[in-house]
């Protein structure tokens, strides 16, 4: 099933043989960048409190909030119950905003209570999971597209509200220009990306060096 294909070194190889084959552009990229490196992980709870954190920011932006939010829990990824102890202005003088706090915040009690569970998500469809998560506050489908792609490893997510997403393939498609979700999708299906759009994403954002972390 395409939609379930995950990211191990057999099918990213794969995924560079396709996109280089169907998309000229893409092509040159993915010969000078080798194989993309990205793996999925287990921790769902760490990748959506990230991904949460990294909200319209700058990878770099974002790795500093996120690096000055560990600190206030001695360096380490903090527990549901952890988070729950902090104020909110504790976790603001992260760098975070009152919002992104708050977000924070209610992920863990909804995490802790046992409202949000992630066992059962490896099953669902990526448009289930895109339903699912986004009902919790402050995620929205840009956090888990992320959480998709960096979290999960799955290979067929196309994040079309990623400023990364727009900038680059402007400038790679030399379009005239910020494209929109439309004109991303349409871009993609030319070219053939399925069923590799994160694959093809990935290499969008390399070529900016503005690669997000999840």
């Amino acid at each position: 099933m395409n939609a379930m294909l995950l990211a191990t070194p057999d099918t990213l190889r794969q995924a560079a043989d396709h996109l280089s084959a169907q998309d000229p552009v893409l092509q040159p990229l993915i010969k000078r960048m080798g194989l993309s490196d990205y793996a999925p992980h287990r921790d769902y709870y760490n990748a959506l409190v990230s991904s949460i954190i990294g909200q319209q920011l700058s990878v770099k932006a974002a790795a500093s909030i996120r690096r000055r939010f560990l600190e206030l829990f001695g360096g380490e990824f903090p527990e549901p119950a952890m988070i729950l102890e902090k104020s909110t202005e504790a976790l603001r003088s992260a760098g975070l905003s009152g919002a992104k706090a708050a977000y924070i915040q209610d992920l863990a009690r909804h995490v802790a209570s046992g409202k949000v569970r992630f066992d059962h998500l490896d099953a669902l469809s990526n448009d289930e999971i895109i339903k699912e998560l986004t009902d919790i506050k402050g995620v929205g489908e840009w956090t888990v597209h992320m959480f998709l792609m960096f979290c999960m490893g799955r290979l067929d997510v196309l994040p079309v509200g990623d400023l990364g997403i727009k900038n680059g393939m402007r400038a790679l498609y030399g379009l005239k220009d910020i494209p929109t979700p439309d004109k991303i999708v349409k871009i993609a299906k030319k070219n053939h990306w399925h069923p590799y759009e994160s694959v093809a994403s990935w290499y969008v954002w390399e070529f900016l060096d503005n690669k997000p972390k999840a």
